[in-house]
């Protein structure tokens, strides 16, 4: 007999962060997310509370936590799209189809309660958190950025109903072996003619305090039309903007500039630091912090953050200036390869954008979707 318990104490909260940690324990290929970040999911300083609604179940057999789900009304994307949904994320199971049924039962019903007729996912508040149920890559390191997944939970998902949305692919990047240095040459050409140029700074804070706005801009109106984005608030961006305090190191960024000095163009990259984290379960420990420092000094992997177009720009060539750029990055002494995240299968400009490399897709994730009314 499954029990269904939406979290509502702090020892539920725990159990609800901390389950995937257990699940997953001695596996090489799972990253968690940070416990701190996990835990203010619940807190009244979630950024995403004046946009969302949102509800969190455990479901326990004989008293002892099987699985777990949360299901969220992104009002902002409901209203951006006109449609009445319900996300689904941070689903862990153990191999049991009625611990799955038990658990999408709830967030439906909760969902329908609410006026919704359609649940998709996994997805987060936003496109800034994990997404995507990983369906082929399970002998794959996953990045920070995203989640790993066991493969029958595909099997748990579609039994409950639900089918294919859209399907993105990640990918591994390298420098060819035979590069000649054209790809650079291409991109200094169309950055003279169209007057454009990289926006220098000194440290992260003045990039920060010069670039910022304009970044947001940027991202809002080239990433509008992409499945499961949302409109920055101010909270989100304050979010961003800390995070990149921490993490960004300028050797990785390249943000271009038209002759007016306005963003038309931005590439972010971060160390790849699953490593880093993995040891201590997503706590920030000193040990957490050192193994950190060490990556980010000299970093053997890099994890694409933010790749943004002005759409004015797309059909200009821009894109190839972003891709030298990125090769200047991958050509650092010590880096092995640059892992793209997730890029839409049918997005044809992200995906052209990789054959100046030599790429390996080597992982394949799905968003779901299904009926409710």
């Amino acid at each position: 007999m499954i029990e269904v318990r939406e979290v509502k104490t702090r020892r539920e909260r725990r159990e609800f962060v901390e389950f995937p940690l257990r699940l997953y324990k001695g596996n090489p290929y799972f990253c968690p997310p940070l416990y701190s970040d996990e835990m203010a999911l619940f807190g009244s300083k979630n950024i995403y509370n004046d946009t969302c609604d949102t509800v969190y179940y455990l479901a326990l057999r004989d008293g002892k936590v099987v699985g777990r789900i949360c299901g969220i009304i992104q009002k902002a994307a409901n209203q951006k799209n006109n449609q009445k949904r319900v996300r689904f994320g941070r689903f862990d199971a153990v191999d049991d189809q009625e611990v799955a049924n038990a658990l999408f039962g709830a967030v439906e019903a909760w969902a329908v309660a609410r006026g919704m007729d359609t649940a998709h996912g996994p997805l987060g508040f936003s496109d800034l958190e994990r997404e995507g149920l990983l369906i082929d890559g399970f002998d794959q390191k996953s990045t920070f950025e995203e989640q790993y997944n066991y493969p029958y939970y595909q099997k748990l998902i579609e039994a409950c109903g639900y089918t294919k949305e859209v399907d993105w692919n990640e990918s591994m990047l390298r420098v060819p072996a035979d590069y000649d240095g054209s790809l650079e040459k291409l991109g200094d050409f169309i950055m003279k003619r169209y007057k454009l140029r990289l926006g220098p700074a000194k440290n992260v804070n003045d990039f920060i305090n010069k670039y910022a706005d304009g970044l947001f801009e940027l991202i809002d109106k080239s990433y509008e039309h992409i499945y499961g984005t949302v409109p920055f608030t101010d909270a989100m961006k304050k979010q961003m903007i800390d995070g990149f305090r921490f993490i960004v190191d300028l050797r990785f960024v390249a943000v271009i500039l038209d002759e007016n000095d306005k963003v038309v163009a931005l590439g972010v990259c971060f160390p790849g630091i699953i490593d880093a984290v993995r040891a201590s379960g997503g706590r920030i420990t000193l040990g957490m912090l050192l193994r950190f420092l060490r990556i980010k000094r000299k970093p053997k992997v890099l994890d694409l953050g933010l790749v943004g177009v002005d759409p004015e720009y797309v059909n200009r060539g821009i894109s190839a200036v972003f891709a030298a750029a990125l090769m200047r990055m991958l050509r650092e002494d010590g880096i092995d390869y640059a892992e793209t995240n997730l890029n839409l299968v049918d997005n044809y400009d992200i995906q052209n954008l990789w054959k100046h490399f030599d790429r390996t897709v080597h992982k394949l994730r799905r968003a779901y979707v299904k009926k409710l009314v």
